[in-house]
Order: structure tokens, then sequence, then C-alpha cells
């Protein structure tokens, strides 16, 4: 739990950095290629070229290439229709996506770990609900495939992680391949960048280069690189139900950096429910075991 935690916090920065400094004047494929770059570059020096399996070589750089390629293009082309507030406010339905895609994998419906899961939705829709824009429908569906993406790329990263730890019979070293993991990233965004990157909107302050300088070593070479670690060492109810943690994280980032309102007792409320989903998801735990 601890690696998804530590990993919430760093994340609960980067919606207001991409909101307030990036969206509109920095190409959003050169910025999703640039913090994928960032975070292989990081990993690069423990990358085992010889030793790793080709077949589970594709595999990682396919789990990258979802939820760090194609989730971040999604994910930075929603902030051109949508405010940070309601980008933040259309993630909240991740858990779900999440929750039935372990499912899918397992072949089996865990209608325990769906239920905790969107009690989490709904505390997180309790906290950050925002009316809807007349013309909320493109930035919905995008930030949904944005969503899709991320669900799917850390799903697959723990099928991996257990198949390899199954198989071996030894903990699987993440450092040591998630340079695949990010390499599947990179490819897929500098990919975007080349054919639809618009070359004039490279960044050209200080400030722009910064923010993508945090968003590519911490947000995503530190972040991403713990949450995944994180994810295959709980259950995938808390797995789910932890991504939208970022929820009430992000909004006191928000509060203290932009000055915003914050709705205390939606706050208390939806933290609360939160909190309600992972204490009855530890029960359910406890009760299969």
């Amino acid at each position: 739990m601890k690696y998804l935690w530590i990993s919430t916090l760093i994340w609960a920065f980067s919606f207001n950095l991409i909101g307030n400094y990036l969206t509109g004047v920095v190409d959003v494929y050169f910025s999703a290629s640039a913090r994928n770059l960032l975070a292989l570059l990081i990993f690069l020096p423990f990358m085992q070229l010889k030793k790793i399996n080709k077949g589970l070589a594709l595999k990682l750089m396919t789990a990258g290439a979802s939820q760090l390629g194609f989730m971040f293009i999604f994910l930075y082309t929603s902030f051109s229709h949508l405010q940070v507030a309601e980008v933040l406010m259309y993630t909240i339905f991740t858990p779900i996506y999440v929750s039935l895609l372990n499912d899918l994998f397992d072949r089996k419906f865990r209608s325990k770990y769906f239920l905790t899961a969107l009690i989490s939705v709904i505390g997180a829709g309790i906290i950050k609900y925002t009316m809807m824009q007349e013309n909320f429908l493109t930035g919905f569906l995008i930030i949904q495939l944005s969503n899709l993406s991320f669900a799917f790329g850390q799903v697959y990263y723990k099928k991996i992680a257990r198949d390899e730890n199954n198989k071996n019979l030894a903990e699987l070293k993440h450092h040591e391949i998630f340079g695949w993991f990010y390499l599947g990233a990179v490819i897929v965004s500098t990919t975007a960048f080349f054919t639809l990157g618009d070359t004039n909107k490279l960044p050209q302050t200080q400030t722009q280069w910064f923010a993508l300088l945090w968003l590519g070593v911490a947000a995503s070479g530190i972040g991403y690189y713990l949450w995944n670690k994180g994810v295959t060492r709980v259950d995938s109810g808390t797995m789910a139900i932890m991504n939208n943690a970022l929820i009430p994280a992000g909004l006191v980032i928000d509060f203290f950096f932009n000055n915003q309102q914050i709705n205390y007792s939606r706050l208390i409320a939806g933290a609360a429910l939160i909190l309600v989903s992972l204490v009855l998801n530890s029960y359910f735990v406890a009760e299969k075991k």
C-alpha cells in the first residue's frame, strides 16, 4: 500500500501543472514524449538486455504503451476540452474499469470487489462533482479512453508480474524490467509526435521546461514505477479503489497552489466513503482467506 500512497502524493501535483502551464501552449504529443523519454532514461542503466525473454519484453512494452503512451495522449488532449476540475471529475470511473478488466483476465466476476470499486467512485464523485458543461461529451469520452488505457496497463502489468513470479518462483526485480515498460510508452508517444505533433508549440519558458522535468522524472519515472510495483503487492480490489485516492489529494493541492475553494462537507463525506470502500475491501479479502 505504501507504494500506492507515495505515487498518489506525487501525482497530486501533476493535474495542475498540466492544466495551468502546458495545456494549449505546449504540444500534447511532445509533452507525452518528453515525459516518457525522461522516465526511460532513469531506468535505462538497469535494463537487462541479454537476460530478459523477448516475450516478456514485448508484454512489458504493451503494458507501457497502453498505460503511459496512449493514456498520456488522451489525457493531454482532454485538457483542451475540459477544465482541470472536470478532468479530475471524469477520472473517477477508473476503478470500475480496473475491476472489470481484472475479472476479464481471470475469467471470474468478483461482485464484492466491483461493489467496493463502485463505492469509491461514488465517494470521489461527491468530492469532485462539477456541473457538466454544455459541450462536455467530447472531453468526457476522451478522458474515458485515457482511463481505460491506464486501467489496462496496470492490470496487465500485475498479471505479467504474477505469471513471472509463479514461473520463476522468485519475486520479480521490477527495476530491472521497467525500462521495457517505458520503452513501449516512448514508441507510442514519439510516433504520435512525429506524425501529428506541432513543432511550433515546443516549450518556450523555464516554467514549462520545469513542469515537464517534474512530470517526467518524478510523476512518470518515480510515480508510475512505484505504482506498478505497488499493484503487484495488493489485491485487485485495493488496486481499483486506490485509483480514486488521487481525487482528494489533487483537490487539496489545487486549494493550496491555486486558491480554489474547497467544499469541506463534500471532501469529508467523499473521503469517508473511499475509506469505507478500503475497509470493506479488506474485510472481503480477510473473509476470502
